[in-house]
């Protein structure tokens, strides 16, 4: 299972940075050039990943995709309701695709904590892949969290959008923060703790 410390790596990495960057670059650039500017630090980080260890960050890809998923709604015809509530997609998109890989063999979880695991010893994703076949209780566990992780991940967009909606042209920034920011911290504080209780009851 993935250590603690690294829900928090991941958190600023794939989700504090990208939110400042498109937030600092939104008054300025509008909103498709902020959605661009905050995939920089993902790509960044990825890259030095990559030169460090030839290993990418699954979850900064799967942010990375939903930056660009958000960024083929933003400019399709109908996403003018998008554009005047200012806010972004990215976790709703990155919701939904957790939401489906559940009908996959091995849900988007499995991805990344594999990937973590390859990252932190070599060839400790092969003990996980072991791992993965021979207990059922982990297959479980790693389906659940990435069902709370979507229905969450869809909530908090939605909640977003509908309050951007409803103050129809104040600024709900400080408001969007605050849903996107405890939505996250709470998603983090339950996979800690399941996390350890899983891990105490094997």
């Amino acid at each position: 299972m993935i250590p603690s410390h690294r829900y928090v790596v991941a958190f600023v990495i794939n989700v504090v940075l990208p939110t400042a960057v498109y937030r600092a670059m939104l008054p300025h650039a509008g909103l498709a050039v902020a959605l661009l500017a905050s995939a920089l630090p993902l790509i960044a980080w990825m890259g030095v990943d990559f030169l460090r260890s030839r290993h990418v960050d699954a979850l900064s890809a799967i942010v990375l995709a939903g930056i660009a998923l958000s960024l083929l709604l933003l400019i399709s015809q109908p996403a003018a309701w998008l554009r005047a509530a200012r806010e972004p997609l990215v976790s709703g998109v990155i919701g939904v695709l957790f939401l489906c890989s559940l009908a996959l063999r091995r849900p988007l979880v499995f991805y990344l904590a594999r990937s973590t695991l390859s990252r932190e010893h070599e060839r400790r994703e092969l003990e996980f892949d072991a791992m993965w076949a021979s207990r059922p209780a982990l297959a479980r566990s790693i389906r659940l969290m990435t069902a709370v992780w979507g229905i969450g991940l869809v909530g908090e967009n939605a909640m977003r959008l509908g309050i951007a909606s409803m103050l129809d042209g104040r600024d709900p920034h400080w408001l969007s923060l605050c849903i996107r920011y405890v939505t996250y911290g709470g998603l983090m504080a339950w996979t800690v703790a399941y996390r350890r209780l899983y891990i105490k009851r094997q």
